[in-house]
This record gives structure tokens, C-alpha cells and sequence, in this order.
């Protein structure tokens, strides 16, 4: 049997390397404890090892049933801030090691300026940082230039959040995306003190500044929006944003559950990435979703009963989010029977998948 391979539309390939690493605590854990274990992990890179360690995600994606992967990618410069002889060397090595690996790419160099509202970069997010948006998008320019000689690389853009880039950088960003047709992605609303440090500085939450910003739109996904309230949810569906939910590190990270039902409710399209790679499974993110939405529901009437094809769905808003036609993404060959999903009746299968199976299905090439 196969069926389309899914889109991965969030991926931080280099977080591979914070596999238990990231599990060590000295007593008070949370996500930002998690992010000092990350900034030790991305100063120890330069661009042959972030190739060695992302051809190793980017296989391990391929064989579970991913089929072409955003990559938000914000390991730029030096450790010490300056950049590469190739400004874009990380971000092409990125690319190379998921060619190698059988997989379509599109990269999503995300821009990065400060270490929150009225702060410089910290020393070890100075590699992540640019000088100005403009210096930014001219590594996008160069990026763009080079993948169109290359096969199965395309190149979109990206904000890390609204906490790492001023508003003005987001308009600029979000001008740059329209005036070229490129997708547009940012982290926002992941972390109570994110939306406590947005509206300190512009008295709304981060999807609203997304909006006053014209981030958000049929081009923009927003990854995460957990912590978000009713008017944030009727902003993301008036302006046709994508959401791309990443439940295995989400939870992980004890970031929260996005309101899923509410956004069904919306309208709102719904994606899913691997982000941190903690776990690298579609199977098992698609069901997490369908199981958080029941939870916080008291109900089995989620998401899975509304479309009745989740997975399909899943699927459409990941090319969505990417920019790419759905067939780009490819399809995978499912071993129905595999314990998983031995036994199944074929008309089940579609509702099977993303309740009982996991990338364990994938039938090998």
C-alpha cells in the first residue's frame, strides 16, 4: 500500500545531537535550561560536522515516512559572529546532506538579531545573529541564486520569533516574501514569557505584532501558537496563516498543547514538524495531536472525526506550509502487515494510521 509521504514543515536538524544530552538537570528544568544544553550544542559546530549530523537526521526522516523537510536553520556564522568565507556554507551543507539522504529540502534561513527586547546577542547566539535585516536578505539572495542549479532544494525565509527580531525586520521580511513569492516561517507564541516580553515592548501578544507587522497571510506559518487566546486564533484564520504544530518536542520541552479543536474550529490549516528531533516519526506526531485534541476535548470527536482522513490533511498543509505541490512531497509503501497494522480492515487503514502505526510501517527501498 502506499500513501503520500508527509511533510516535515519543522525541523532543526542539528538538535539530533541533544538526544539525552538535553535530559541532564541539575534540579530546575524547563525550556529554557533546555536552550543553555542547545547553545553548547550549536557552539561545538562548524559546517562539516552540521553536514554529518544532519545527513544522519534527514535518513532517519526519509526511512520513517517524511518526504521533503523544512529546515529552520539559524546556525549562520562563526562562534564567534563572523561570517564563513561563504556566508552560506552552513546552510548549504544543510542542504547537501539532505540530498545525500533522499530528501527534498527547503531551507528556510531564519533571520536573528538580539537576545530579546532592548538586548544584544548573548556571546553564544552571536553566530545565529546578523547586523542588520538587510544583510540578512542578501544571504537569502545568495541562497536562492545557488539552489536554482540545484535539484530538489528550494530556499524560503524565516524570523526566529518575535522576541530574536524587532518589528521592523519583520515587515521586511514579510515585504521581501511577497514581492518574491516565498513562504515565510516564525516561532511565536511557544513560551508564556515570550508573550510577556512581546507586550512589554508592544502591548499585544506575538501573533498580533505578527499581524500589525503583515507577517502573517497565505504565505506565513507560524510554528507552534500555544499560548494563544481567541483573538489570535480569528487573526491566524482571517489572514489564511498556516500552523505547524510539533507535539513529541513540544512535550518534550513542557511547552503546553496549542488548542486544536479550536483551531479545526477555524479553519485554520495544521501541520506538523519533527523541530528538535527528539523523536523522528510522523506517525507518532500525527497521533499525538489526534490524542491532545481529545484530552483537552474530554471527547473522541477531534480531529481525526472531522476530517476522517487526518493524515491526508496533515499532508496537504505541510506542502502547504512549504510551498511545494503535494505530489513534490512523494509517497512511501506501508507494510500492511506489519504489527502495527496487521488485521486492519482496508477501510480502516486511513483512520489506523494515525492512531496505531508508527514509522516502524515504512517499508524500507
Amino acid at each position: 500500500m502506499r500513501i503520500p509521504a508527509m511533510p516535515n514543515a519543522h525541523s532543526h536538524a542539528f538538535q539530533r545531537g541533544l538526544r539525552g544530552r538535553a535530559e541532564r538537570s541539575g534540579g530546575h528544568d524547563d525550556f529554557w535550561t533546555w536552550r543553555e544544553q542547545m547553545y553548547r550544542l550549536a557552539g561545538e559546530l562548524d559546517p562539516a560536522s552540521i553536514e554529518r549530523v544532519s545527513f544522519a537526521t534527514f535518513a532517519e526522516m526519509a526511512a520513517a515516512g517524511y518526504g521533503v523537510v523544512g529546515e529552520f536553520h539559524y546556525v549562520h556564522h562563526r562562534p564567534d559572529g563572523s561570517p564563513y568565507d561563504d556566508p552560506g556554507a552552513t546552510a548549504k551543507a544543510v542542504a547537501r546532506a539532505a540530498s545525500r539522504a533522499g530528501l527534498r529540502i527547503v531551507l528556510l534561513p531564519a533571520a536573528y538579531a538580539r537576545a530579546g527586547p532592548g538586548r544584544p546577542p548573548e556571546q553564544r547566539q552571536r553566530r545565529f545573529c546578523d547586523p542588520d535585516v538587510e544583510t540578512y536578505l542578501e544571504r537569502v539572495d545568495e541562497l536562492r541564486a545557488w539552489a536554482e542549479s540545484e535539484d530538489g532544494i528550494t530556499v524560503g525565509v524565516a524570523a526566529h520569533s518575535p522576541r530574536a527580531v524587532p518589528a521592523d525586520w519583520l515587515a521586511a521580511i514579510a515585504d521581501y516574501s511577497e514581492r518574491h513569492g516565498l513562504v515565510r516561517h516564525v516561532h511565536a507564541a511557544e513560551q508564556p514569557r515570550e508573550l510577556e516580553e512581546v507586550r512589554a515592548e508592544h502591548g499585544c501578544s506575538p501573533i498580533e505584532l505578527l499581524d500589525r507587522t503583515g507577517f502573517l497571510g497565505p504565505l506565513a506559518s507560524v510554528v507552534h501558537a500555544i499560548h494563544v487566546d481567541a483573538r489570535d486564533i480569528a487573526l491566524l484564520a482571517e489572514r489564511g496563516a498556516t500552523v505547524v504544530s510539533c507535539p513529541t518536542t513540544e512535550g518534550n520541552l513542557g511547552d503546553g498543547h496549542p488548542p486544536l479543536i479550536a483551531f479545526s474550529d477555524a479553519g485554520i490549516p495544521l501541520a506538523i514538524g519533527s523541530d528538535s528531533q527528539v523523536r523522528i516519526d510522523p506517525f507518532e506526531e500525527a497521533r499525538e495531536l489526534e490524542t491532545l485534541a481529545r484530552r483537552a476535548g474530554l471527547t473522541r470527536e477531534a480531529l481525526l472525526s472531522r476530517s476522517g482522513d487526518l493524515w491526508s490533511e496533515l499532508c496537504r498543509a505541510g506542502a502547504r506550509s512549504l510551498g511545494i505541490e503535494e505530489a513534490q512531497a512523494g509517497d512511501v509503501e506501508i507494510d500492511t502487515n506489519h504489527p502495527d497494522l496487521r488485521g486492519v480492515e482496508p477501510e480502516d487503514l486511513r483512520l489506523a494510521l494515525v492512531t496505531c502505526a508508527s514509522a516502524g510501517v515504512v517499508r524500507s527501498a
